[in-house]
């Protein structure tokens, strides 16, 4: 089963509509001000938080933020090469975190 996860400014019923007639299931929650309530899986919403975190640390690049190449193999190799970047980053704070310290050093005294 496909979904479309969506922030609260678009729970609109037309929207909600067209993305029934694609063949999808919203999962958008409902604003504060809506009478007719919808439901939606809070479990796949938490997944937005993760999607939006990936965009946001590939806009870090700047290449990546202005779109400096023309042609869409070169932007998306770029795209490539910023996310084997931020992976790689993250991969070292996590083991830095999880050792301790720095993890190029050599624990043993020598």
């Amino acid at each position: 089963m496909r979904a479309l996860i969506a922030d609260k400014g678009y729970d609109g019923d037309g929207f909600r509509a067209e993305i029934v007639n694609r063949g999808a299931r919203p999962v958008i929650p409902n604003k504060s001000n809506r009478v007719a309530l919808h439901h939606f899986s809070k479990r796949a919403y938490k997944g937005h938080n993760v999607i939006e975190r990936c965009f946001c640390r590939l806009k870090d690049f700047r290449r990546i933020a202005t779109r400096y190449d023309k042609l869409a193999r070169n932007f998306l190799a770029a795209v490539q090469l910023a996310g084997i970047i931020a992976y790689w980053i993250n991969g070292v704070r996590t083991l830095v975190r999880l050792t301790g310290g720095a993890p190029l050093q050599n624990r043993s005294g020598y």
